[in-house]
Formats: structure tokens, C-alpha cells, sequence
């Protein structure tokens, strides 16, 4: 009877973790015209201080591409997030990539998710910059706001914010 006293519990933001522990970075400083441009998506970038990236929130594991070099987590919002270890690295055919989770795996904030060999992948003359992109065209997502942080700990320091709607 008194329906509008009820609460809402549909969240209405999703704070991001960073994934990784480094120096943040703006998408623009990204050396790959995609995620400069923010064609894939509104994000930042994180220049690794280690080659281990974190799970930055409660989700599944929607997609661990095949050459292991990038993952897309999924929140049950619908929200998604692509975390994409350095740039062109998908040449690299998984040898730098350490997943710790599969396609359809359930993960917790903080959980590991992969290892990253970053000597590797500057040995095979590419940047380790890691992009975390919102992607387009997710109908849960209204709008992506940019933390202004510059030290990143991964799992203490959020990185964006996802508002739902």
C-alpha cells in the first residue's frame, strides 16, 4: 500500500577499482589511434608497476580473449569493462599472459586474474600501457567519469565510475 516508502536497490553507480597498481594515464596518451580516440570506449589507461591485474569489482568473467592478452568482466548490471594489457600485445599469442580465470568464471573485487610477464612484452618492442575501457553500446551504462588519480594501488584506488541507468 505505501509502495513509495519501498528503497530502491538497484544501484545507481559502480565504482571501478583499478585493476592494476601503477601511474594512470589519459586514454589520449594511449600510442593506438582505437583507444586514443575513445572509439572503443570512455576509460583511462595505467602504466603497470607490476604484471598483475585484480578483478575491480564483483562480476563473471564475460570474455578472456584467446590470446589471453585482454578480459572483459561483466557486473550483474550489465555494465562491462575491457582491461587490454599493452598495446598490440595480441601478437604476442598469449606467451606473456597468465590468466588465472576463464570465460564464465564468477570473481570477487580484488580476486587475481592474470599475470603478466611486462619484460616480455617490451622485449617484443610494445608498449605495456594497459587500457580499462567502458565499452560502447552497453545499454546499462549512462555515462563514464574519469577519476583524476595519478598513483594507482590496485583494489584501494577507484579509477571510473559507471552510472547506471
Amino acid at each position: 500500500m505505501l509502495s513509495f516508502f519501498k528503497k530502491d536497490k538497484k544501484i545507481k553507480e559502480l565504482a571501478i577499482m583499478a585493476p592494476i597498481t601503477g601511474q594512470a594515464v589519459s586514454l589520449e596518451q594511449v600510442p593506438d589511434p582505437a583507444f586514443a580516440g575513445k572509439m572503443m570506449g570512455e576509460g583511462a589507461a595505467i602504466e603497470p608497476a607490476e604484471g598483475k591485474m585484480y578483478a575491480p569489482f564483483d562480476g563473471k568473467v564475460a570474455q578472456l580473449i584467446k590470446s589471453k592478452h585482454a578480459v572483459i568482466l561483466e557486473h550483474e548490471s550489465g555494465a562491462q569493462v575491457l582491461i587490454h594489457v599493452g598495446i598490440d600485445t595480441v601478437s604476442l599469442k598469449g606467451s606473456a599472459f597468465s590468466p588465472a580465470v576463464q570465460t564464465g568464471d564468477k570473481v570477487k573485487q580484488g580476486q587475481l586474474i592474470m599475470e603478466f610477464d611486462m619484460d616480455m612484452i617490451r622485449e617484443a618492442g610494445l608498449p605495456v600501457i594497459t587500457p580499462v575501457i567502458v565499452p560502447v553500446g552497453i545499454d546499462a551504462v549512462q555515462a563514464v567519469q574519469v577519476h583524476d588519480v595519478s598513483a594507482l594501488t590496485a583494489g584501494k584506488d577507484t579509477i571510473l565510475t559507471i552510472k547506471l541507468g
